[in-house]
Formats: structure tokens, C-alpha cells, sequence
């Protein structure tokens, strides 16, 4: 695991002080790795404190860590039960309560009508699966009302979740925030905008390409079509400094360099599809955290190098940000329980060549069944539990004013 903690500077969108921050990265199924991180942050600051109360003011996601964001957001007001909360979620889940294949004749027993299937469904929504059980599942997940209850409480000060657009190439963050006030917030290909958090703001933001549909938003006055908030991220920790964190944990699920999962790294061999589509994928989801990290480490190193009287004029402030990352490949743990799929969608990943070897990291993403989604929680919560001094060391700093 990678912990890494630091003086940030960042010019704040919010002057409230010491707000904690929580930034969520995407990664499909394997986000689930952050709910068993964030149980065991719960239990650590549930045994060091009597009444810790809901430890993050600012929540910002993307893709599934949207998904996951939102959900603590709506269960703010239930203190730490919220994180324990998001860790019973993703153990009920299943693969069919997030997408399943289209529906053809003979699918089931054929794997050229599935692969029919797959090519009819692209052709009319540009999409190999169909999510719409997922818009089901995160409807009886979520209550948003309870988001602006949090906001208006003063338990949050912002929740934002990320997209893509497909129409403009701008990569957008949506923004619900305490004050409700209009953010005018830009950056080259980047913009923010406060609407309130929709299950449609979900669905955009953790629309993988080629796997799930696109998703209609209205931006600027007009409707645009989004994809995942994790295509074009540059800069992750960025909404979160926007909004006023001033310590901000990330949890990231990617690792350093892929397994090669017992293949030679170097082969002559000719990559099978699944082995490009998992390479495709680890791109869209490339972590961009310890990049973001580095180029606040050299900002705040050539501030550190001014006169205190010209720091104290600029308009910047101290930000300290601890990230986390899994300390095992992600892609040995699906191949190992990817045969616990349906039984069609394992035809198809057969067929591409992504059951084992390095073809195994695009079932990482896909694989919501209850096997690999408790050994992702279980490596969260020992990954916490190996560095919990440091973890509660970093949380319970100065608690954030109450924010009114």
C-alpha cells in the first residue's frame, strides 16, 4: 500500500477551515476494495473516539467511486454507521443487480447468439451490456433527499461526482453544496457546475466505454452525452481542494505496475482481445493520483522557497493529502473467482481471450459477484489494518468547524 502525505496548495472555491475530504477513484467493480478500506477506517475511529460523527465534509467521486460517494453522502447523517452502511451494499450485490447481456434467442445455450447479441446492442446504443439494472439498484440504494438534508445540517459541505462528455470532450464535475451558489469554476477542458446529484449523474459518471451506455445531461443550457468521469481526469484531487478540503484521503484501486500473472512480461505471443481490452481499460481507469500528488509536492516546494512576507499575500493555503492504493494485483484476485460470473457473460470473456492471464484485468472491472467483491474488502481492510497509526494519525487532526 502507498501512503503518501503532504503539504498541498490550492486556491479554494470555499474559506471554510479544516474540512476533510474524501476522493473516491473509479474502477468498476473493483471499487469495492474502498468499501472494506473505509469499514475499517470506521472501526479504527470508532474504537479512538466516543462520538466521532461522519468523518469527511467533502465527498467527491468518479465512476463507481461516484457510486460510492453518493451512497456515504445520503447516509451522512447516520455518523459512522454510513461507511459500514456502503460495506453491506457491496456484499449483497450481484452481477445482474449492475448489467446483464442483451437478450437474444438461444443465448443461453449459444455462444454465437450471445455474440449476436453483443453486436446488435452495440450497433444501437454503442454499448455491449445493458445497465439498466443498475438505475434500479441505485434507486433503492439511495435516497438523495437525504443528501441536501446532510448539506443543510452542516454534516456535509459538498458532495461532486465527475463525467465525461462525448459531445464536447470536456471533462465535468457536478457540484451539490451547502450554499448552493453557482461555481465559476473553468479550467482548459475542464469545467464544474452545481446541480443537484441525480441517479443520472451516476449512471454518466460510471459509464464505461463500450461496455455501458451513454448518458444525457443538460450542461450550459443544452443536453450533452456523458461517458465515464475517469476518461480524461487529469487532475483527481483537484474539485475536492475546490471546494474547501483542507485534508483530503484518496483511495485509489490501482497498482503501481500490472501483474503478469505467471506470463512472461515479454512474449512473442500475439495479445488476445481480452488482453487489449484489459490494457484498453486499465487506461481509462489509469490513476492519475501520485501525478496529481507530485505536482503539488513541487508547488509547495518552490513556495517554501519565498519570503514568508510574499507567501502571506498569495491566495493559497495548506493541504495535506493521504493516499491509498491496494497493496495486492487486482488482477490475480478476479482471475481467480472470474468462473463465478453468469454463465454467459463467461462465454463471452472466454471468447476474447480474458479468463486468464494478463486478459484477466478486464474482468476486474465487470466482476460484481460476492467472491472477488469480498476479497477486494477484506485486502482494504488488512491494508488499513497494517498502517492504522498513520491512517488515525491523519484523521483525527483538528475536526473541520461545524459549517453553517
Amino acid at each position: 500500500m502507498h501512503i503518501d502525505t503532504l503539504n498541498a496548495t490550492s486556491s479554494p472555491l470555499s474559506a471554510a477551515p479544516q474540512l476533510k475530504g474524501l476522493v473516491l477513484m473509479g474502477g468498476g467493480a473493483r471499487t469495492a476494495y474502498q468499501a472494506g478500506v473505509l469499514q475499517a477506517i470506521g472501526r479504527l475511529l470508532g474504537a479512538s473516539q466516543a462520538d466521532p460523527g461522519f468523518p469527511f465534509q467533502v465527498l467527491t467521486g468518479t465512476s463507481a467511486g461516484a457510486l460510492n460517494a453518493t451512497f456515504l453522502a445520503s447516509r451522512a447523517m447516520e455518523g459512522l454507521g454510513a461507511l459500514d452502511d456502503l460495506a453491506h451494499f457491496w456484499q449483497d450485490i450481484r452481477t445482474d443487480a449492475v448489467y446483464h447481456l442483451p437478450q437474444t434467442p438461444l443465448a443461453r445455450f449459444s455462444r454465437w447468439a450471445t455474440a449476436l447479441g453483443l453486436v446488435l446492442s452495440a450497433r444501437q446504443q454503442a454499448a455491449a451490456m445493458d445497465s439498466l439494472a443498475l438505475v434500479n439498484t441505485l434507486h433503492k440504494a439511495i435516497e438523495l433527499s437525504r443528501i441536501d438534508t446532510a448539506l443543510q445540517t452542516g454534516v456535509l459541505h459538498a458532495l461532486a461526482v465527475t463525467a465525461s462528455s462525448y459531445s464536447s470532450g470536456v471533462h465535468w464535475t457536478f457540484c451539490q453544496t451547502q450554499d448552493g451558489l453557482p461555481i465559476h469554476w473553468s479550467r482548459p477542458g475542464r469545467r464544474a457546475e452545481q446541480q443537484p446529484i441525480t441517479i443520472e449523474h451516476l449512471m454518466a459518471s460510471s459509464a464505461i466505454p463500450f461496455i455501458f451506455p451513454a448518458t444525457p445531461l443538460w450542461v450550459d443550457g443544452g443536453m450533452e452525452y456523458f461517458g465515464d468521469g475517469s476518461m480524461r481526469q487529469i487532475s483527481p484531487l483537484s474539485a475536492a481542494v475546490q471546494l474547501g478540503a483542507d485534508r483530503i484521503l484518496a483511495i485509489g484501486v490501482s497498482q503501481p505496475q500490472r501483474a503478469s500473472l505467471g506470463t512472461p512480461l515479454r512474449t512473442n505471443a500475439r495479445p488476445s482481445l481480452g488482453t487489449i481490452a484489459g490494457h484498453a481499460m486499465a487506461s481509462v481507469f489509469h490513476d492519475t493520483l501520485q501525478a496529481d500528488v507530485e505536482q503539488i509536492t513541487r508547488i509547495n516546494q518552490s513556495l517554501r522557497k519565498l519570503p514568508e512576507s510574499v507567501r502571506a499575500e498569495l491566495p493559497f493555503r495548506s493541504v495535506e493529502v493521504l493516499t491509498l492504493q491496494p497493496s495486492a494485483s487486482l488482477d490475480e484476485l478476479a482471475q481467480a473467482h472470474v468462473h463465478t460470473l453468469p454463465a454467459p457473460i463467461v462465454r463471452v470473456l472466454e471468447g476474447l481471450g480474458a479468463l486468464q492471464g494478463s486478459g484477466a484485468a478486464l474482468a476486474s472491472y465487470l466482476l460484481f459477484e460476492p467472491g472477488f467483491i469480498h476479497a477486494l474488502m477484506a485486502l482494504g481492510q488488512a491494508d488499513v489494518a497494517a498502517k492504522s497509526d498513520e491512517i488515525l494519525d491523519f484523521l483525527t487532526a483538528p475536526a473541520a468547524s461545524p459549517v453553517r
